[in-house]
């Protein structure tokens, strides 16, 4: 089993869509195994983004995702960074294909709603930043069986 971050970024918040991706990754078959609405502080935003420090882009970043409350989600399952990714589709979102979340709602790179870990161990540690172990919740939906074989 493979888990996820997921950031349901500012613009997504504020365009209330909040619920809309939710029920995306729910759908998909991604089990929620932490989630909570917080509004991410600068030292947390940099300690996230800081593979990204020296970049032109990184305070415009900070600056981004520290705007406004985002929800956090750790998400569970088989190939959950691959299922994550896909549902929300390219960095780009006019290159994201239709039936992603990025591709139906997102105009601009800077506001593309939806933030996925790209890798496990990433998905690892950008979770272990957000929750603590206590927060995460292994358990048995009575759905697993018809999702996973």
């Amino acid at each position: 089993m493979e888990r996820t971050l997921i950031i349901v970024k500012p613009d997504a918040v504020q365009r209330g869509l909040t619920g809309e991706v939710i029920k995306r990754f729910e759908q998909r078959g991604l089990k929620i195994v932490a989630m909570k609405f917080i509004h991410i502080t600068e030292e947390l935003a940099k300690k996230h983004y800081a593979v990204h420090e020296g970049k032109p882009f990184f305070e415009g970043l900070v600056s981004y995702i520290t705007s406004s409350p985002v929800v956090v989600m750790a998400l569970e399952g088989n190939d959950a960074i691959a299922a994550a990714r896909k549902t929300i589709g390219a960095t780009k979102p006019v290159e994201a294909e239709a039936g992603s979340i990025r591709g139906d709602f997102g105009m601009e790179i800077g506001r593309n709603l939806v933030h996925g870990s790209d890798s496990p161990e990433n998905g690892l540690l950008e979770i272990s930043n957000f929750f603590t172990a206590e927060e995460i919740y292994s358990w048995d939906r009575a759905t697993d069986a018809w999702i996973q074989e």
